[in-house]
């Protein structure tokens, strides 16, 4: 499989590597990693080496070689490298999605039926096709003559975005970008809520503004989230409160008022529910890992 040798190419060591298609991040991990919470936006990944657990609210997915993960809107999860050596490294990529791009192509391609109307995961992982192995083998190609780059790339990420609305998971990506879709309004939903974590969650206000009852946004939420509102904004606080306790240098009793909460124990609590240990500890292993290898981070 040429992905493999083309992504090892260009990571010569651990860690998360930019590159010179914005839009483009390559993998390596020579072991496996902790379980790493963070919100994913919307992003395709393939695997060419090794193997990943990804944690969605009660969900777990299992993927390894020639298998990509798609995120349609911003999630909560944990992801996991479970399968890497130095003798053959976790090797995989990520491309961020545009939104935007998709909702144009699928009116450019006549997707726009309504197909298969349910709301589904905003995560699903396939096992890659040829079509679409192939344009993203292209793309990686790319970086071996950067002058083509500017004109060449947003053709190539341009075929990708199509290969995945024509693939077989395609109209649960073409729901996050279909107008008046449930997706789309639960998408909205999750914009409010990454906009406004720090303020109480007023369920029926939402509702209102996306024209939904309270309880179709809770059934439609989980549906695509699988969690709950209150259970996603929880997410979205514990891992700000991170942020500035790590970044910031900010104590986690401010860090939590902050966020939203009013009671210092209740934030130790969920955070050490999340995080697996209570903040000044959680502090003290991620200040120490600021020396060694990069975080591993799900594509």
């Amino acid at each position: 499989m040429e992905l493999a040798p083309l992504i090892e190419r260009y990571t010569g060591q651990d860690g998360i590597h930019p590159t010179a298609v914005p839009s483009l991040f390559l993998y390596r991990y020579s072991t496996p990693s902790d379980p790493l919470c963070n919100v994913r936006e919307p992003a395709f990944g393939i695997i060419a080496q090794g193997s990943k657990r990804v944690t969605l609210g009660d969900d777990a997915y299992v993927y390894g070689r020639a298998h990509y993960i798609v995120v349609s809107v911003d999630l909560p999860i944990v992801g996991q490298v479970t399968e890497a050596t130095p003798e053959a490294p976790y090797l995989g990529l990520r491309i961020d999605l545009d939104i935007a791009q998709i909702g144009a192509l699928i009116v450019e391609a006549g997707l726009t039926e309504p197909g298969n109307t349910q709301t589904g995961r905003g995560l699903f992982v396939s096992r890659v096709g040829s079509p679409l192995l192939e344009a993203v083998l292209r793309l990686l190609r790319l970086l071996e003559n950067p002058q083509d780059i500017p004109l060449l790339a947003p053709l190539v990420l341009r075929e990708i975005h199509y290969r995945l609305l024509v693939g077989e998971q395609g109209a649960r990506l073409r729901q996050i970008a279909l107008a008046d879709s449930q997706t789309q309004r639960i998408a909205k939903a999750i914009a409010w809520l990454k906009h406004n974590y720090a303020q109480p969650l007023r369920i029926e206000a939402i509702a209102r503004k996306l024209h939904m009852s309270s309880s179709s946004l809770h059934h439609h939420f989980k549906a695509v989230t699988a969690m709950s509102p209150l259970q996603y904004q929880k997410q979205l606080r514990l891992q700000e409160a991170r942020r500035l306790m790590l970044s910031e240098v900010m104590d986690a009793a401010t860090a939590g008022h902050r966020v939203g909460y009013e009671s210092p124990s209740q934030f130790s609590r969920e955070y050490s529910r999340l995080f697996g240990a209570p903040p000044i500890r959680d502090m003290a292993r991620l200040r120490a890992s600021l020396h060694a290898p990069p975080e591993h981070a799900t594509p």
